[in-house]
C-alpha cells in the first residue's frame, strides 16, 4: 500500500521545486525488531521518486557499521538528510503526520545550503566552541512540533558543531522516559531540558544555549 497518496503528490512536487542542489536521504533500517523501519524506508523511497534532485541510500543498522559510525546513528529507524555534506540533520522514527512537512522543509533547506536564520542567531551560533546535540521529541499529531524541529535543524545547518534530531516520542519510550517527556515538543540540549513547547527563534536559541552550558562545579 502506498504511503504517499496520488492526490498529494502534486503538492509535494511543488514544494520540492524549491530545491537547488541534490539531496540524499540516508536511511538506516534492519529486517527484524524495528517498529516502523519498513514504513520509513518505503516513505523515503516513494518521496525520492517525486524529484530528480532527491535520492535514497539504505543501510542495515547491524551490518553496515561503517555507515553507522560515519553518521553516528544510535537507533532506528533513522534518516539523515545530506546535501553536499552532512549538516547534522536527523530524523529518528517515521516523520509522519505533521512531521512529514518538517521532512520536506529539511530537504529544501539542505538543498539550498542556507539555514534561513536571522543574522543575530547566526552570530550566536558561530560563537559556539563545544558540540551541541539537540533532541526534539515530537508526536505525529502535534501541530506545534514542526516549528521546534525545524528551528533545531536550522541551527544544525548553520553550525558544524550542532547536530539536531527529531525523535518520535512514542517510538522510543525508554528515551522519552529518560528525559521525562510528558508533553511535546520537548527539546533536550546536551542531555538537559532546554525548552518545552514551540518558542520564537531568539527565545529558543537562548534556552538551548543556556541548557547546553556546563553545569557548575561544586
Amino acid at each position: 500500500m502506498k504511503l504517499i497518496q496520488d492526490e498529494h503528490k502534486p503538492e509535494i512536487q511543488k514544494r520540492l521545486e524549491a530545491m537547488l542542489h541534490p539531496v540524499t536521504l540516508i536511511n538506516f533500517t534492519q529486517k527484524f525488531e524495528c517498529d516502523y523501519c519498513a514504513e520509513t524506508r518505503q516513505l523515503m523511497e516513494e518521496l525520492a521518486t517525486l524529484s530528480d534532485k532527491l535520492s535514497v541510500e539504505v543501510y542495515d543498522f547491524e551490518k553496515d557499521q561503517e555507515a553507522v559510525q560515519r553518521y553516528q546513528v544510535d537507533k532506528i529507524p533513522a534518516t539523515v538528510v545530506v546535501g553536499d555534506r552532512d549538516y547534522g540533520v536527523r530524523f529518528y522514527g517515521i516523520p509522519s503526520g505533521y512531521e512529514f512537512s518538517t521532512l520536506l522543509d529539511a530537504i529544501v533547506m539542505v538543498s539550498r545550503r542556507a539555514s534561513g536564520l536571522s543574522e543575530e542567531t547566526r552570530r550566536k551560533l558561530q560563537a559556539l566552541r563545544e558540540p551541541l546535540h539537540l533532541q526534539v521529541f515530537v508526536t505525529p499529531t502535534c501541530p506545534y512540533c514542526p516549528r521546534a524541529v525545524h528551528l533545531a535543524h536550522q541551527f544544525a545547518m548553520e553550525s558544524d558543531l550542532v547536530t539536531a534530531d527529531m525523535v518520535e516520542a512514542t517510538e522510543f519510550p525508554e528515551l522519552s522516559q529518560r528525559y521525562g517527556v510528558m508533553g511535546v515538543p520537548k527539546t533536550i540540549a546536551n542531555d538537559r531540558t532546554a525548552a518545552e513547547g514551540a518558542l520564537p527563534e531568539s527565545h529558543f536559541l537562548d534556552h538551548v544555549l543556556q541548557a547546553a552550558e556546563p553545569a557548575p562545579v561544586g
